[in-house]
């Protein structure tokens, strides 16, 4: 009996996510990879298993990590401290070449075998390939050294990589017209990515559950956050430091065409399958 109750549990479960298969399949879906999930062994390998799952059924899944815990950690081994301006890295000319090497170099490989031990087939990019991602110099108030601001995505590599149904991982650095490499938010390039493909989910990974109105409350998650409302949120310091780029590159990629755009606790296993296969959902929703 405790044989056929299982049985007809999983069969419950896979008829339940029916309706979320038939709306995914075919559809371009950017995870943003970083955080704890990248770290964690078992998370890392939820992560993997989620994506080649996805990949499996249809959906045309686009990976798009960061790396910041190991470029800090490998930075430190060099003798060198990591800055940070307004959440973003503050990288001068050796960063650059460090970024470079863990991002496109370690991390990316890393990531590509894992997602064929899974059962995946996987290609790794970055922004430098066939010149995906040009950019500048990011402005602002601060300098922040070599740091990139996007000016194009070409997605035709990806697009190229989907249709042969590879699923691709891209670690975010870029180039000016010059050459030069610059280190670019891993949030923010998931954004441009998923609007150059015309996405239909762009899905944020972070450490904790959402947006929270008090970082020290974990019941005080926003579960939706509509675009008129950032601005309230930003004066009032809910939305601050490090998820200023993560809520902007939201806000970014809805404004852009991507249908949805959710952050959601990448410290839980399986939380990608829990947020696309279930009507409640994961984490923040924004919508326009």
């Amino acid at each position: 009996m405790k044989d056929t109750l299982s049985t007809s549990q999983q069969a419950h479960v896979l008829i339940s996510a029916l309706p979320y298969i038939q709306k995914y399949t075919g559809r371009v879906v950017v995870v943003k990879y970083g955080g704890n999930a990248m770290i964690n062994p078992e998370l890392k390998k939820a992560v993997m298993s989620d994506i080649v799952l996805l990949s499996l059924i249809g959906v045309r899944v686009v990976l798009v990590h960061g790396g910041g815990p190991e470029i800090t950690d490998t930075l430190k081994a060099l003798g060198k401290e990591s800055r940070f301006v307004n959440g973003l890295r503050y990288t001068d000319a050796d960063t650059a070449e460090v970024v470079q090497m863990v991002l496109a170099g370690k991390i990316n490989k890393d990531l590509v075998s894992l997602i064929t031990q899974s059962g995946g087939r996987a290609l790794g990019f970055c922004g430098i390939d066939a010149g995906m991602i040009k950019c500048k110099k990011l402005s602002g108030d601060a300098d922040l050294g070599f740091v990139g601001e996007i000016t194009s995505v070409d997605p035709t590599p990806l697009a190229n990589a989907i249709y042969n149904r590879y699923i691709p991982v891209v670690a975010t650095v870029g180039t000016d017209e010059n050459g030069q490499v610059y280190n670019i938010n891993a949030d923010t390039a998931a954004a441009e990515i998923a609007a150059a493909l015309g996405a239909e989910n762009l899905i944020m990974l972070t450490d904790i559950r959402g947006l929270m109105r008090d970082i020290n409350d974990p019941d005080s998650m926003i579960q939706e956050v509509k675009l008129s409302e950032v601005a309230g949120l930003t004066e009032k310091g809910i939305i601050s430091g490090g998820m200023i780029p993560k809520v902007a590159s939201c806000v970014n990629a809805l404004k852009n065409g991507v249908k949805k755009a959710v952050m959601i606790d990448g410290r839980i296993e399986h939380s990608i399958l829990i947020e696309m296969f279930s009507d409640e959902g994961i984490g923040t929703l924004f919508t326009k």
